[in-house]
């Protein structure tokens, strides 16, 4: 998606913001992220915001809508969302200015205990059931083996995408981003976050250390962790082959392998 600045809105939009916000003193378009028309940090008479949007009939507005509709069910080391505007075809949100810098999730990062106390406290949140959001057996459902979707069901808040720009890390871990929340298992988050580790440079078993400090990992069934990678590495190939992105391949291969890791060797990942 092509990145505007925040004087590129129309006028109409950037009077919305200030009639919310304030009147806008600076602007300073953010670095990253893929899924918004305008990320920018602003400083107001009121204080700092920061805004994202995106055009109203872009085909992911619905998914800024949905990240909108979550977040006053989110955990408090996420950033609160101020105010949700449509104005001059374009879908707004204003949200709280939190610290920090991406994190970092090489080895020995001192980053990891900050993001895995982040995980322990999602991993204790209830999905709403007044917010339209997938349920893991369905979201995965045609990736996974014949049979085995329902092994991903469950009531847990999933944020699904714990890429390290989308976790913001000072004292503590943030979560940011919001733009797929799921409905599942709890064990599914720390799957996931397996492949973001494999990502950064740690080996299968070092992953599988990191996912097992959660309850949810080190308890869930064998075949539904077996099941739920076979899902992903089918969900990020497909992924892959749509976009030819370097990291898409990347991301593809980690998955496969972490799938043929729980296929090939006996006791891979085991339930502790």
């Amino acid at each position: 998606m092509i990145r505007r600045h925040f004087h590129d809105l129309p006028v109409e939009a950037r009077q919305a913001i200030a009639d919310k916000a304030g009147p806008v003193r600076a602007a300073r378009t953010a670095d990253g992220g893929l899924n918004s028309g305008i990320a920018a940090f602003l400083e107001t008479d009121r204080g700092p915001v920061f805004v994202k949007g995106i055009p109203t009939d872009h085909p992911q507005a619905p998914a800024q809508r949905r990240e909108a509709a979550i977040n006053p069910h989110l955990p408090r080391a996420c950033p609160r969302l101020y105010w949700h505007i449509e104005v001059a075809g374009w879908d707004l949100l204003g949200y709280e200015v939190l610290p920090g810098r991406h994190a970092d999730y090489s080895p020995d990062s001192p980053d990891l205990p900050l993001v895995a106390a982040a995980l322990a406290e999602l991993q204790k949140t209830t999905a709403p059931t007044d917010v339209p959001i997938k349920a893991a057996e369905h979201r995965w459902a045609a990736y996974a083996p014949p049979g085995t979707a329902a092994l991903f069901s469950g009531d847990t808040l999933l944020h699904t995408d714990l890429a390290p720009h989308n976790v913001l890390v000072d004292d503590r871990a943030h979560i940011i981003d919001w733009a797929w929340p799921t409905r599942g298992a709890a064990w599914i988050e720390p799957a996931i976050l397996i492949l973001r580790l494999l990502e950064a440079g740690h080996t299968l078993v070092e992953a599988d250390a990191f996912a097992r400090q959660f309850p949810s990992w080190r308890n869930a069934p064998a075949e539904a962790k077996e099941a739920f990678a076979a899902a992903n590495a089918a969900a990020w190939q497909e992924i892959a082959r749509a976009d030819a992105a370097p990291w898409k391949a990347v991301m593809a291969t980690h998955a496969v392998a972490a799938h043929a890791h729980l296929q090939t060797t006996p006791g891979a990942f085991p339930a502790r």
